[in-house]
């Protein structure tokens, strides 16, 4: 009995250290059950709280805090299973009680040195936990700084395109004020800026999954539209406002949909690998084509052929069509055009003028509401 209850212990104190090390040191987009199993129970407390009969403030509120609590909860939840772990260990190895070995396991793990120990082996789990409960801390110490500096980085981007795009951001109010502002000779400087955008998002969202759900400073902005808002800019750009092809822009649209797909498949998020061009998409020809007439109304030149030109965009489009609404989904975003203001394919629908809600008529694998984790 002892002996299966020293392994248990052991294999309890591994799978937790696992379990940090790839959420906090792993530089590369390697699930965590603990972290993914935390996460989605604190989810579902706060989708409760959150619930889509309230408002969107009130739910930007709620949901401002989901990530913030999850990761002060989450080093928590690991000193406590480490210290359930010592504590096996410590009745293995003949401490005493089960109580006594608790006992000594929290001393050892915070350092606090009121229960003494006798013996090598004792002694050796005493000093091997509590330098295992320094090193939490200090993993904790390093990783808030280095998360938060990934997000001071990408709000960054995100509140630069205020500027250019509008609140909530639009791609075609994006295009006509770069056209009033500088005739698109710059854009081939904000295509490169967005094209590193995407890289930084793509191994900072899957080195530290929190991110995602960290939300901008102000409700009506937030990191998935706005990269929705390039996105649709640089195919609208590419396929209605260009006689010839845009290497940049279309290097940019490439880097957006494969981080967006990267993302998705840290979270497991379904979508088509592989789709065709003629694959519908969330935007209908009616939408494309009122917004190619407001680019024309502002004074952008704009294709003759629109019947290429829509077939052009779809293509663009469908690569990145899903991922977009279903990471607008999981996180809540605020409304914005041709993003958060319709749901996926397969994914609840609501009142498109709010955010998608929850349908009595979907299959039960669907009613989760809105913002619900895959």
């Amino acid at each position: 009995m002892q002996i299966v209850v020293f392994l248990a212990g052991l294999a309890l104190i591994a799978a937790t250290l696992m379990s940090a090390v790839r959420t906090v040191i792993l530089p590369r987009g390697v699930p965590s059950f603990l972290t993914r199993y935390t996460f989605r129970s604190t989810r579902r407390v706060f989708d409760v709280i959150a619930h889509p009969s309230r408002s969107f403030e009130w739910r930007d509120r709620v949901m401002a805090m989901y990530s913030p609590v999850t990761l002060i909860l989450l080093p928590a939840i690991w000193v406590f299973l480490v210290g359930a772990g010592y504590a096996a260990l410590f009745w293995a190895v003949g401490f005493g009680t089960v109580e006594q070995s608790s006992f000594v396991s929290g001393s050892s793990l915070l350092t606090l040195g009121f229960v003494s120990v006798e013996g090598w082996a004792q002694h050796a789990l005493a000093f091997s936990e509590a330098t295992l409960g320094l090193g939490l801390v200090a993993l904790l110490i390093t990783f808030l700084p280095a998360m938060y500096s990934s997000f001071a980085d990408r709000e960054t981007m995100v509140a630069l395109l205020d500027v250019r795009a509008g609140t909530p951001p639009s791609a075609v109010e994006f295009l006509l004020r770069y056209h009033r502002i500088d005739g698109f000779e710059e854009l081939p400087d904000a295509w490169k800026d967005w094209e590193r955008f995407f890289a930084q998002i793509q191994e900072s969202h899957t080195s530290y999954p929190a991110l995602v759900f960290l939300r901008s400073p102000l409700p009506e902005m937030h990191w998935i539209t706005a990269a929705g808002t390039m996105l649709d800019a640089a195919a609208l750009y590419v396929s209605t406002c260009r006689s010839e092809p845009d290497p940049q822009a279309q290097v940019m649209l490439r880097a957006g949909f494969l981080s967006l797909r990267r993302i998705c498949d840290f979270f497991g998020i379904e979508y088509p690998a592989d789709p065709a061009p003629t694959d519908p998409i969330a935007i209908t020809k009616d939408e494309f084509l009122t917004a190619s007439e407001q680019l024309r109304s502002g004074g952008v030149s704009v294709s003759g052929d629109l019947e290429q030109a829509w077939r052009d965009y779809a293509g663009w489009r469908v690569n990145y069509d899903t991922p977009l609404l279903r990471l607008a989904n999981i996180t809540m975003a605020p409304i914005a055009p041709w993003s958060s203001d319709r749901s996926a394919p397969n994914i609840c629908r609501g009142d498109r003028n709010t955010n998608p809600g929850p349908d009595s008529r979907c299959p039960r694998r669907c009613r989760r509401g809105a913002g619900s984790l895959p």
